[in-house]
């Protein structure tokens, strides 16, 4: 996982909004692009930024192109999040007392 691609892709709110649509399933460019009102090209841009962070998925069927999440990503992320400021409730109480 490339962190500083992944917080790129995250940073915009197109794109997470394009992540949240295709967290209720894979669907088509065009069913994305409808719910927004920016150009093609800006849409195919949120694509490429969301394609090289690798939180997408993209295949071809037929004249279509269709996206879906990579749950993988996410995985590692919250893995990675919870590595450097996950401490539990419990282990912060310990460190307090100890000073």
């Amino acid at each position: 996982m490339r962190i500083n691609e992944v917080m790129k892709a995250l940073a915009d709110p197109t794109r997470r909004e394009i992540l949240r649509l295709l967290n209720e399933g894979e669907k088509s460019a065009g069913e994305l692009a409808e719910r927004f009102a920016i150009t093609a090209p800006s849409m195919s841009h949120h694509f490429s930024v969301l394609k090289a962070a690798d939180l997408i998925r993209s295949r071809r069927a037929g004249q279509q192109i269709l996206y879906a999440l990579n749950t993988t990503v996410f995985e590692d992320l919250m893995s990675l999040l919870f590595d450097l400021f996950g401490r539990t409730e419990a282990g912060m109480h310990e460190k307090e007392g100890e000073q």
